[in-house]
């Protein structure tokens, strides 16, 4: 299993060239695609994760990571496929409708990614129908809603109500973040539940899902 710890300790140093190259060697060896996947691949990004919470890593660190990670899904996702690997869930996320911006998102995907979740990037500037529509194509279990302005954290409550409105209440969670968002707008709004950044973003998706 030496080839599987040592894609963990590559992806963590964010070297995304070796973790590509040694994903196709453990698959040469006949390692498993699950065994990679979970050992491997998400065993690194998780670690990153809790360092970034213990403030041990930063953005930068874990962007590399990141990077290094989907370098090795990339020869792996065909043989997951193949090995009808399941996934722990869909996950559509977006910053919310009049918001533009997209780094926290982006790795709050990253994180999710890296937790062994589906991850449907809706964009920014999301209205409620399109979370819906794409939470519908998909089959998606949790609805990701970002915001870094008081004025479009509101915009939150719209797509909790979207939800609650359509034939998906009930199947369907919503979890919100953001530098203005607290867990007691998040009660207010009547979402599933709020995380305070990345890392905690997929916990939180765990926790919701299971």
């Amino acid at each position: 299993m030496s080839t599987v710890s040592d894609i963990k300790a590559l992806l963590m140093k964010g070297k995304a060239k070796d973790v590509e190259a040694l994903v196709t060697k453990a698959l040469a060896e006949g390692v498993g695609a699950a065994i990679i996947l979970n050992e491997g691949l998400l065993a690194g990004m998780g670690e990153i994760g809790e360092k970034f919470k213990k403030n041990e890593v930063y953005v930068p660190e874990v962007l590399i990571a990141a990077r290094a990670m989907k370098a090795g899904m990339v020869i792996l996702k065909p043989k997951l496929l193949e090995a009808k690997v399941k996934t722990r869930g869909v996950v559509v996320i977006g910053t919310v409708k009049g918001d533009l911006h997209d780094i926290g998102k982006n790795l709050v995907g990253m994180m999710l990614e890296g937790g062994g979740f589906q991850v449907v990037d809706a964009g920014i500037d999301v209205a409620p129908e399109k979370f819906i529509e794409l939470a519908k194509a998909n089959q998606a279990h949790l609805i990701g809603c970002s915001a870094l302005l008081t004025t479009t954290m509101t915009n939150m409550k719209a797509v909790v109500d979207a939800v609650k409105n359509s034939e998906l209440k009930g199947k369907l969670k919503v979890m919100i973040g953001g530098a203005p968002v607290t867990q007691a707008f998040c009660d207010e709004i009547g979402a599933d539940g709020y995380a305070a950044d990345a890392a905690s973003a997929a916990d939180l998706a765990k926790k919701l899902i299971s």
